[in-house]
């Protein structure tokens, strides 16, 4: 089987998510019901949120605070799963509970085993 990394992807305000308590205590069992359906069939390999914070380090510096997109979207979290059908993981993703937000997205990218000598 393919293992696929998908990354949720939302919009943000200057110094944190936009989703409101509220939102996350009322999205929770949505989230908790969607992730239960692929483990269930065996598929599910790993998922975290993301903190807001980070640290981005390139060849010149430190930076402090996450990457955003010029729209300031940024990810938010992510799954990793496996299938033999890139379809499955597609028609997954299309009922991600993420998609509820404006400028959310799921990016499906297959993983490559990484040889380990």
């Amino acid at each position: 089987m393919t293992e696929y990394l998908l990354l949720f992807r939302n919009a943000s305000n200057e110094n944190g998510y936009l989703a409101t308590s509220q939102d996350m205590d009322e999205d929770m069992p949505k989230w908790q019901s969607w992730i239960s359906a692929i483990a269930a069939q065996g598929k599910l390999v790993h998922t975290a949120p993301m903190e807001y914070q980070a640290r981005i380090i390139n060849s010149e510096k430190v930076i402090d605070g996450p990457h955003k997109e010029s729209n300031s979207v940024l990810v938010s979290g992510y799954l990793i799963c496996k299938s033999d059908d890139l379809q499955e993981v597609v028609d997954w993703s299309q009922t991600c509970p993420i998609l509820k937000y404006p400028e959310s997205s799921v990016e499906i990218r297959p993983l490559i085993p990484f040889p380990i000598n």
